[in-house]
C-alpha cells in the first residue's frame, strides 16, 4: 500500500501543481472513462495495478458515464440515479464508486473524477438524456462533494467532451452551480478544471471562472497527425490570471486516424511515435503534465461482453501493455529527475527551429537555469543558444524516449550557440543540458 495520498493545490506562481505540503506534483493522466460504468472490481484493480506500475498519477473517470450510463446498469446490476434524477443518487451504484476510487487511492493514484459525462448536461450528441439543470447539478454536486470530502485523492473534472456554450446554448449555470455545490459538500475548496469538447480547450469560455483551477484542453484525434497541441498550450500558459494548462485528451494510442466516417481505419491507426510527440511537445511547451490514452481502455472494450466502439483494433486487456503507456512513464521519470517547480518553455533557446508541424520541436528550462530540454520527434539538427543556462559549463545528454535510456554526450562551455546531432537511431530524442555544477543523476532516474 503506497503512502497516505494529500490533496492537491496549485502552486503560488500559478503554473503547476503541489501536495498540501507542498512537494511538486506531475499530472500523468490515463482516460479509463468508462471504470467505473463497465469494470468490475477484479478488472479495476488489475487495470489500476498495471497503471501504478507504468508511473501514471492520475485515472481520469465518469460517475454517469457515456455510453447510456442512466439505464445500463454497472456489473453489479445498479443504475446511478433514481428515475433519471440528479437529485436522487442510487447509493448501490456509488458503493461501486466508492470502492474503485479507494483501490486507486491505496495505489497511490489520485481519481480524476467527472460527476458526469457532458451529454447529461448539453445534448448535442450522444445518448443523454439531459437530466441537468442549475437546481439538481447543486444538489447532486454538494451530494458528491460530501460522500468524498475525505477522500484526498479526487480532482474533479466537469464537463465531459462538450463546449460550455454552444450556438444559443450557454451551460455554464449548470456547470457554476455544479461546482458551487461540490464545494458547499466538501466544506472546502477541491481542486477543480473542466474537461472539453475536441479541439477546444476549457479556457474559451471558463478561463475567468473563479471555479476553474486549471485549464485542460483536449487536442483529440480528428486533426489527424501533429496536431499543433504546442500552440494550444502556449495560447493558454500566457493567460491572465496565470492558471495551470494541460491536454487531457491527445490522441488516443491504436486509434483510428481518419475522423470520417465513424474513425474509419482506411488511414492506419495512431502508434507509439504519434503519442509521444503530442506528450512531448505540449509537456515542454508549459504543461503541468499530461494525459495518455489507449482507444480500447478508455471504452474497456472487450468483445466477450459488448461492441465495439469507433474500429478499436483489440481488447482492453490486449492493450494494458502497448509501449505507448510504459513511454509516457518514460516521460513522467525524465521529468521528475530534475527540479520541476520553476519550469518554463523556452522557444528562445530553438535557432531557426523548422516550422512544420511534423518537424516541430518543443523545449523547456529551468528559470534558474540549472537544466533545459528540448524535444525533436525526428531526426533533425538541433540548434540552441546556451545563455539561458547558468554555470560555466554544461553536461549534455540525449534521453531517448521509446527507452528511458540515458547516454552521456560530455561537458561543454556554456555559452554561444551549438549544434547537436541526434542518434540516428530514432526518430524522436530528448537533448538534456544540465548546469555541470549541478552534479544531476543521468535523465530518468
Amino acid at each position: 500500500m503506497s503512502q497516505p495520498l494529500e490533496a492537491l493545490r496549485v502552486s503560488a506562481d500559478g503554473r503547476s501543481l503541489m501536495t498540501e505540503s507542498g512537494q511538486p506534483f506531475f499530472w500523468l493522466g490515463d482516460t479509463a472513462w468508462e471504470l467505473f460504468h463497465r469494470c468490475t472490481r477484479e478488472e479495476a484493480e488489475a487495470y489500476l495495478e498495471n497503471r501504478r506500475r507504468k508511473g501514471f498519477t492520475v485515472i481520469q473517470a465518469v460517475a454517469l458515464a457515456e455510453f447510456d450510463g442512466l439505464h445500463t446498469p454497472n456489473p453489479e446490476g445498479a443504475l446511478p440515479l433514481q428515475d433519471d434524477d440528479p437529485a436522487r443518487p442510487n447509493d448501490a451504484y456509488f458503493r461501486h464508486v466508492d470502492a474503485i476510487i479507494r483501490l486507486a487511492a491505496d495505489k497511490g493514484l489520485y481519481v480524476g473524477l467527472l460527476p458526469t459525462w457532458g451529454d447529461k448536461v448539453a445534448g448535442m450528441w450522444g445518448v443523454g438524456p439531459v437530466v441537468f439543470d442549475a437546481e439538481n447539478a447543486y444538489t447532486y454536486g454538494r451530494w458528491l462533494g460530501a460522500r468524498y470530502r475525505e477522500q484526498p485523492n479526487i480532482i474533479w473534472i466537469l464537463g465531459g467532451d462538450r463546449p460550455a456554450i454552444h450556438g444559443d446554448l450557454d451551460v455554464r449555470p449548470i456547470w457554476r452551480a455544479l461546482a458551487a455545490g461540490i464545494d458547499a459538500g466538501a466544506a472546502g475548496r477541491p481542486l477543480k478544471t473542466f474537461h472539453p469538447a475536441g479541439g477546444r480547450s476549457s479556457s474559451e469560455w471558463l478561463h475567468t471562472e473563479p471555479w476553474l483551477d486549471l485549464n485542460m484542453m483536449q487536442s483529440g484525434h480528428g486533426h489527424g497527425h501533429d496536431a499543433p497541441v504546442w500552440e494550444m498550450v502556449a495560447h493558454d500558459y500566457g493567460l491572465i490570471p496565470p492558471k495551470p494548462v494541460l491536454d487531457g485528451e491527445p490522441n488516443y494510442e491504436d486509434h483510428p486516424i481518419r475522423p470520417w466516417p465513424r474513425w474509419n481505419p482506411a488511414d492506419g491507426y495512431y502508434r507509439d511515435h504519434d503519442v509521444r510527440k503530442q506528450l512531448y511537445r505540449s509537456v515542454f511547451a508549459g504543461a503541468c503534465g499530461v494525459t495518455y490514452g489507449h482507444h480500447s481502455i478508455w471504452q474497456f472494450y472487450d468483445p466477450a461482453k459488448r461492441a465495439i466502439v469507433n474500429n478499436a483494433d483489440r481488447s482492453w486487456q490486449a492493450a494494458l501493455d502497448r509501449p505507448g503507456a510504459a513511454q509516457a512513464g518514460y516521460l513522467r521519470r525524465l521529468m521528475e529527475s530534475r527540479p520541476i517547480a520553476g519550469r518554463i518553455p523556452a522557444p528562445a533557446m530553438l535557432i531557426a527551429p523548422p516550422r512544420g508541424h511534423y518537424e516541430t520541436m518543443s523545449a523547456t528550462r529551468d528559470r534558474n537555469g540549472r537544466y533545459a530540454m528540448i524535444y525533436t520527434p525526428i531526426y533533425q539538427p538541433i540548434r540552441v543558444r546556451l545563455d539561458d543556462l547558468a554555470g560555466v559549463s554544461i553536461r549534455a545528454w540525449w534521453f531517448n524516449p521509446r527507452t528511458a535510456a540515458a547516454t552521456e554526450v560530455g561537458v561543454l562551455p556554456a555559452r554561444g550557440e551549438r549544434v547537436f546531432e541526434p542518434p540516428v537511431d530514432g526518430p524522436d530524442w530528448v537533448l538534456v543540458l544540465d548546469d555541470a555544477s549541478q552534479d544531476f543523476p543521468p535523465p530518468g532516474c
